[in-house]
């Protein structure tokens, strides 16, 4: 039986897309990989919001939130952090031999405007990153916030950005926030099967990571710029051609919906998915602006054997996650995001509901 995953990602994908991944391959140094490259592109920067370049790796998004730290950091890195993907981007960091310091905030609290200013007035840094939402706790930091803060102190910091979890379900003004790498990936909002992510990247980025000398190889941002430039849409090595085909029919699906009416429908999931946790449990975060509109993390306050509602669920048809880390048996997580719809999120509260005898 097919499954629908309300998991933080991978998330379920249509039929028509997963057939896209069946396309005949094209050879790609062709013109045909250009081509599908370039439309894709363009088709990004609409969802991004941004006139700046668009990269892709064949890798999960960790892979080009490595890259860009590891490539941009002349000085030193301010790393900010609100949860375990927080943490890892200051691990990949240390592991690379690049200067950072780790700034987290309380758990369940979000990463502030005013947090920020206190790193940045040190002078230490020319990197901050930021994951904007934090799925391991369902918080949605305020990077729109914290970008105008950076336009308006810290106008020569570089602003990197791991948005894997919320590009395309919720709006991200790329250029109007000054953030100079967006990262994401496929198996989020994007209703993809994962193995694909997408970055954009500002010209000062790039001229940045020229000054920086060990930048790695297969994640090394100026280099994937710069062969795409040379080599017209093309990549230094192979990539997933058949990620490449779904991905730009499933963009076409994307923009027929409309970005606003996109957004709107996350919205309404995630608001529904709030009202129902508030009435039997408590959501995690505790304060409504920063609540994440892509993924709910629900405190297990009625003390729910989690892997059995989800054995249960598993015969239904239907799967959530557990909490993450320390928080796994503390809280539980319901996603709402890509090509799920109001409809869906209710058949899947009403089976809880069932199995645990709500009334």
């Amino acid at each position: 039986m097919h499954k629908k995953l309300f998991i933080p990602g991978p998330v379920s994908v249509k039929e028509d897309v997963l057939e896209k991944m069946a396309t005949q391959l094209i050879g790609h140094r062709s013109k045909d990989a250009s081509n599908l490259q370039r439309n894709i592109s363009e088709k990004l920067q609409k969802v991004f919001y941004t006139k700046n370049p668009i990269l892709l790796s064949t890798s999960s998004g960790s892979g080009f939130m490595e890259g860009s730290i590891r490539s941009v950091t002349r000085k030193r890195a301010a790393v900010f952090s609100a949860g375990a993907f927080g943490d890892r981007w200051f691990k990949m960091a240390e592991v690379n031999g690049v200067p950072a310091d780790k700034f987290s905030s309380k758990l369940g609290e979000a990463i502030t405007p005013e947090m920020v200013d206190r790193a940045l007035s040190t002078g230490k840094y020319d990197v901050i990153t930021v994951t904007h939402n934090e799925t391991s706790i369902g918080l949605m930091n305020p990077i729109e916030e914290i970008g105008e803060l950076l336009k308006r102190k810290y106008p020569d910091i570089l602003f990197l950005v791991d948005s894997v979890s919320s590009m395309g379900g919720t709006k991200i003004d790329t250029d109007a926030w000054g953030i100079d790498i967006n990262i994401t990936s496929s198996q989020k909002c994007l209703g993809l099967p994962p193995g694909m992510a997408i970055c954009s990247v500002s010209h000062r980025a790039i001229e940045a990571g020229r000054q920086v000398k060990n930048r790695g190889l297969y994640f090394d941002i100026v280099e994937l710029y710069d062969y795409l430039k040379k080599k017209d849409y093309q990549y230094p090595s192979t990539p997933s051609i058949s990620h490449m085909f779904a991905l730009d029919y499933q963009l076409d699906r994307i923009l027929e919906e409309g970005l606003e009416n996109r957004y709107s429908r996350h919205l309404e999931m995630a608001e529904y998915v709030r009202e129902w946790a508030k009435e039997y449990f408590q959501l995690f975060i505790k304060d409504d602006r920063y609540l994440s509109n892509t993924v709910s993390a629900i405190e297990n306050t009625r003390n729910v054997d989690i892997p059995k509602l989800n054995e249960e669920l598993a015969n239904r048809g239907y799967v959530i996650s557990n909490g993450y880390g320390k928080l796994k048996d503390i809280t539980f997580r319901i996603s709402h995001m890509a090509d799920y719809t109001l409809d869906d999120v209710k058949g899947l509260l009403e089976n809880i509901d069932d199995i645990l005898d709500f009334k």
